[in-house]
């Protein structure tokens, strides 16, 4: 029998941080994905992410006592979130990295919170739609229009649609295993730990049939991508995305997924030297206006 899920609170000061802390980090795994697929190829990139995203996990699981899941109920609850928020949404991403450009990508997959609202609203009883939920993911998905601006409509006809519809499968993945984390009775760190324990199961044995041992070794940057990607976008990223899931709701943490692609852009002026444009400090302020609008006032 599935324990029912906490009440939701309204996205205190600390929360907003983490939200923010927790975007940079996701944000920051788009360039560590583009030094390593070339390489790895994307089977291979999301299976030694997610197996040093386990072991980044593991020790604190093993201190504080491993909680095992009651029944098979949950169970099952617990293999499709795994499935669904790290093995097909890590390798969707990989490989439509390859074939879709960054402004494109971060377009589609800035679909998330439209996808959260609708799921959360038909699927949770405390998670509902309201005038100021929409009012927030308006503003939030109004940033990455003003961020990508007008051209993105001509890269999605020049770019692969394959690619399209990979990262609008991941996007999906993404809302559909947030709607299941707070369905799970499991602490979030040890859910963590364990959603990527059964991700590293499905992907090593999935990377060597489908792209088969690596033939050389991997370049220095590469091995330093690969530990990145572990340490933080998967291993710490996570903790917070689950912990907070479960606190405030998929629907408002799914507003940060907006600030993906402003600090993609940020990332890409400090380390690659892009111009900082208008475009770019006119999208930061919609996105965190709609986190504030969310935030703000009574729980609704």
């Amino acid at each position: 029998m599935n324990a029912p899920a906490q009440s939701l609170r309204t996205p205190t000061r600390l929360d907003i941080g983490l939200m923010i802390m927790t975007s940079l980090m996701l944000a920051s795994g788009f360039i560590a994905v583009r030094f390593a697929v070339p390489e790895t190829g994307p089977v291979w990139l999301a299976a030694i992410r997610v197996g040093i995203g386990f072991l980044v996990l593991l020790p604190y699981a093993i201190w504080r006592g491993m909680v095992w899941p009651a029944g098979a109920a949950q169970w099952m609850l617990i293999v499709g979130m795994a499935l669904l928020n790290v093995v097909v949404p890590f390798i969707l991403i990989a490989w439509a990295g390859k074939a879709v450009e960054a402004s494109v990508l971060s377009l589609l997959m800035g679909t998330g919170p439209f996808l959260a609202l609708i799921g959360s609203h038909l699927m949770t009883d405390d998670d509902r739609l309201t005038p100021r939920k929409l009012v927030s993911v308006l503003l939030g998905f109004s940033g990455i229009m003003v961020l990508v601006g007008p051209s993105v409509f001509s890269g999605l006809a020049g770019s692969s649609l394959m690619g399209q519809i990979a990262a609008l499968g991941a996007s999906f993945c993404y809302v559909a295993a947030g709607l299941l984390i707070r369905r799970i009775a499991m602490p979030p760190v040890r859910l963590a730990g364990l959603a990527l324990a059964i991700g590293s199961v499905v992907l090593i044995p999935l990377a060597l049939i489908t792209e088969g041992l690596p033939t050389e070794g991997y370049s220095g940057p590469v091995i330093g991508s690969l530990i990145f990607l572990g340490l933080f976008p998967t291993g710490i990223a996570y903790i917070l995305r689950f912990s907070l899931i479960r606190t405030i709701g998929y629907t408002r943490f799914s507003l940060s997924i907006n600030l993906v692609p402003v600090f993609g852009v940020v990332l890409g002026v400090l380390i690659l030297g892009e111009p900082l444009s208008v475009n770019l400090i006119a999208a930061l302020a919609l996105v965190l206006a709609g986190l504030y609008v969310s935030s703000s006032g009574k729980k609704s």
